[in-house]
């Protein structure tokens, strides 16, 4: 009885990395192919899928904009700073106001600034 595709892909990720180096030469040698042949052909594409999605966004004021005052009442309201700390924050712009969000909030929080005037940018 031959074995199912998902069968031998549990088996791969159990082998020790070096058994599976040599498995990969292996079948290199048999099948007279190259993996990274493999790799180049799939291209970028391939690669960006490995990459995680972010899920933690830090949320930057650039720029406070003509309107200072109400900027400071949106950095307050979401950060809970007394008036004196939102104040130094806004005016230290470029500042991170609030970092390792979800990108919901992330994007809640740009609203909440941007519709203040202020300019803002999320990474």
């Amino acid at each position: 009885m031959a074995l199912s595709k998902d069968d031998i892909l549990n088996a791969i990720a159990e082998m020790p990395v070096m058994e599976l180096v040599e498995l990969i030469e292996a079948a290199e040698e048999k099948f007279n192919v190259s993996a990274a042949a493999a790799v180049a052909v799939a291209g970028p594409a391939a690669a960006a899928e490995v990459v995680e999605e972010q899920t933690e966004f830090d949320v930057i004021l650039t720029s406070f904009g003509p309107n200072k005052v109400s900027v400071i009442k949106a950095v307050r309201s979401a950060t809970g700073l007394g008036l004196k700390e939102a104040k130094d924050v806004v005016e230290s712009a470029p500042k991170a106001i609030k970092e390792g969000v979800s990108k919901s909030d992330a994007e809640e929080l740009q609203k909440a600034l941007t519709d203040a005037g202020a300019e803002v940018e999320i990474k």
